[in-house]
């Protein structure tokens, strides 16, 4: 099936580079765009058609790039303008796209906009940020705290007022409100858009408008308490609108990907309906953070296997012909994936490929993010003094201030730290794992000589040569992977997650089992289709393990001989399925 040229870039498989942690050039310890360039070949090699680059813009690295104090120049740790733009040129000479993070909510305190909005009360840029005084008895504009813990505002000595920010005290949010505030973001896109960027990803975008009365809150969540007031704000469609308009409309064929969390199904259609031109997608952000307390980032609950199928299943099945969203399990701000998920010891290989398997098996957009494609895992931190992630630090700060046990603030924090998804990627086994000859900025996992992308090429049944089978497969079959319909099956089961990908001519099964026990299960009589034909496609299994005095799974070739058993953390994909014959 032909698929329509105005849809081509549902077909996409992005693979996130968190620049400073990818590949070092000059043995200072950080990676940089050269590293990036030298590795293009790799990362061509995998399948993917897209890059998206977190951010490399100048910042003095508070929050890791996403505080910025020059959108259009390059931070020289890592590299020039001149590097970016051959990054660019061989990303294209590949075939491959290139997309830029956008951070539009806020900027480092160092950006000449702010520094001349806090030099007085008058000055033309005082607006460009948001401004209040405190109350009678000395307190901030209202009881809204931030993402860090500790009040979202901070007093001005200078100027005898407050200012907001959402996220770090040197991360002052912008006012969206100020028409020239949104010119100069239209601009700044444009600018990105002329040098031959293909896309954008939006952090935070769904926090841009604020209730313009600042309104107390009674929430008791205590990071980020206020988001009443400023998740999916008053004026944030009306403003993406104009951006899509002003901004990512200068360039056809431009795609953009919103980070949104807290949103429902109507703010997700809402976002990207193609007829209302904002965004492309929205990240579904719900399912990788499943396992965290809602009120508490560093939280962990219990959650079960239909919960998530729940999710899964709403997201599939509401949206369709709505909107489009984003796919992963990992990414630069998420525990690494097969310790979260799945089992980083005696099943890493067989859940890490499972995990992938659903990833890019569902309807929508599938993101890798560097490191998983090999099965990275957590670092194993023992220390707070360990970290750099800041707001870990400020967590632990704030909790162990107000009272908490430190140990067990410590231990929360080194479980959900983001700074195990920034140790640096594996290369091979020599020092530092071939990231970088000098001291690497955060340490390399102990696990580089085992876990490392030169041990996976060689060989055929690895991580890394089950994505490229599973992208080369998604996309041969973009037609019903892509774009067909989604049907769950054993929506109930504990252990199997079960579901098949059809359109009118073709249909597939896939059975994963999130477990690390065998599961048993039947499908149901109603499920429409006839097995008898079908053939399998993938799994992370071999079909049978002959010699080895283990039971096979009974999943050889496939046939109406159910119940099924899957081995722990088991995937396989069926093609080929007919529709039932009826009487």
């Amino acid at each position: 099936m032909m698929t329509q040229q105005s849809e081509a870039w549902k077909e996409k498989v992005v693979y996130q580079i968190f620049p400073r942690s990818f590949q070092d050039s000059n043995g200072d310890g950080n990676g940089d765009i050269p590293g990036i360039i030298s590795r293009l070949d790799y990362i061509k090699s995998i399948g993917v058609d897209t890059i998206w680059l977190s951010p490399v813009y100048e910042s003095p690295r508070v929050d890791q790039g996403y505080d910025i104090t020059n959108h259009r120049e390059i931070d020289p740790m890592m590299g020039t303008m001149e590097d970016w733009e051959r990054l660019l040129e061989e990303v294209h000479g590949r075939g491959m796209d290139l997309w830029m993070d956008l951070v539009l909510n806020h900027t480092s305190d160092e950006h000449r906009w702010f520094k001349r909005a806090r030099s007085s009360k008058d000055n033309p840029y005082r607006d460009y940020y948001i401004w209040r005084p405190g109350e009678k008895d000395g307190e901030p504009p209202n009881n809204w705290t931030s993402y860090l813990g500790g009040s979202a505002w901070t007093y001005d000595e200078a100027s005898g007022e407050y200012y907001l920010h959402l996220y770090n005290k040197k991360q002052p949010d912008l006012n969206w409100d100020n028409p020239k505030v949104r010119e100069e973001i239209q601009k700044m896109v444009r600018y990105w858009l002329d040098k031959g960027v293909n896309g954008f990803r939006l952090d935070a975008i769904n926090v841009v408008s604020k209730d313009s009365e600042l309104p107390d809150t009674n929430e008791s969540k205590l990071e980020g308490s206020g988001y009443k007031h400023f998740k999916n704000g008053p004026n944030v469609h009306k403003y993406l609108r104009e951006l899509n308009e002003k901004g990512f409309s200068h360039k056809e064929g431009t795609v953009t990907v919103g980070e949104a969390s807290m949103v429902s199904m109507e703010d997700v259609s809402r976002y990207t309906d193609p007829e209302r031109k904002e965004l492309n997608m929205i990240f579904m952000m719900e399912s990788p953070s499943i396992g965290t307390d809602p009120d508490d980032s560093f939280k962990t609950r219990e959650w079960t296997l239909p919960e998530l199928k729940e999710i899964v299943t709403r997201w599939e099945k509401e949206l369709v012909d709505r909107g489009w969203f984003g796919l992963f399990a990992s990414n630069h701000d998420h525990a690494r994936m097969v310790s979260h998920f799945g089992d980083d010891g005696k099943y890493w290989a067989e859940s890490a490929k499972m995990l992938a398997t659903l990833v890019h098996t569902l309807w929508g957009t599938p993101f890798i993010y560097q490191g998983e494609e090999i099965g990275m895992t957590d670092y194993p931190f023992e220390s707070i003094d360990q970290l750099d992630d800041q707001m870990a630090r400020h967590y632990y700060d704030f909790r162990t201030q107000n009272g908490e046990d430190p140990q067990e603030v410590e231990r929360r924090v080194l479980a959900g730290t983001r700074d195990h998804a920034r140790t640096p990627m594996q290369w091979d086994d020599s020092e530092h794992a071939g990231f970088t000859t000098g001291k690497p900025w955060m340490p390399v996992h102990p696990n580089y000589r085992e876990i490392n992308v030169h041990a996976q090429e060689q060989h055929e049944h690895s991580i890394l040569n089950y994505y490229r089978k599973l992208i080369a497969m998604r996309r041969e079959h973009a037609d019903v992977i892509v774009h067909g319909e989604y049907v769950p099956l054993l929506e109930e089961h504990e252990q199997v997650f079960a579901y098949i990908r059809r359109n009118e001519t073709s249909q597939g099964l896939v059975l994963l089992n999130f477990s690390d026990q065998k599961a048993e299960f039947e499908l149901p009589e109603d499920v429409g289709v006839c097995l008898e034909s079908a053939y399998r496609m993938l799994g992370n299994y071999p079909p049978h393990t002959e010699g080895s005095g283990e039971e096979a799974s009974g999943n050889d070739s496939a046939g109406d001989d159910v119940p099924r058993v899957l081995r722990p953390y088991e995937a396989i994909i069926f093609g080929g399925l007919k529709p039932a014959q009826k009487g």
